[in-house]
């Protein structure tokens, strides 16, 4: 398929998926050399079969739709993804803390199936909490402790998801 019959908006997801591919290929392989070249040959193949195989869509290009928004979300995410492995580690060296396993129920405001996959993989990322399932605006989470339930349950991390998605601010 000619590019030239590509929408314009099927355009922009092909560059995006390009620059992304070759972003990531370059940053993970650390050759900067000849490589380079095989690399940019690989990226740009990948992104002409996602395009002949009309897999190139929104839904698979998050970041057109999200636009930088979530880059403000990452490093909220990224500290508390570090609050939350010192005290599950604090917790492994030190038994005489405790644990408290249990299954909540979290509402998730979000209103995109896209929306709902960043909540629910932000609580995963987190360490001490697992989301299990998410079915008709509510995620089942298994936490680790009462205070990561807790900080869940507040909805901290469903408030800035929701901003993300909908292009609110924190």
């Amino acid at each position: 398929m000619p590019i030239a019959r590509v929408p314009v908006v099927g355009r922009v997801h092909v560059v995006v998926l390009l620059l992304t591919l070759c972003l990531t290929w370059s940053l993970w392989s650390g050759h900067y050399n000849v490589l380079l070249i095989f690399g940019a040959v690989c990226c740009l193949l990948v992104a002409w079969l996602s395009m002949r195989m009309k897999i190139v869509d929104d839904e698979g290009q998050p970041l057109v739709r999200l636009g930088l928004r979530v880059f403000a979300y990452l490093p909220w995410l990224l500290v508390q993804i570090v609050k939350a492995n010192i005290d599950v580690a604090r917790r492994i060296l030190s038994p005489s803390l405790p644990i408290s396993p249990r299954l909540i129920e979290v509402e998730a405001s979000q209103e995109t199936e896209l929306g709902n996959v960043i909540f629910a993989n932000s609580i995963t990322l987190t360490p001490g909490t697992i989301s299990i399932r998410i079915r008709d605006g509510v995620v089942l989470v298994h936490a680790l402790t009462s205070e990561a339930a807790d900080e869940l349950i507040a909805g901290e991390m469903d408030r800035r998801v929701t901003a993300v998605e909908r292009g609110g601010h924190d």
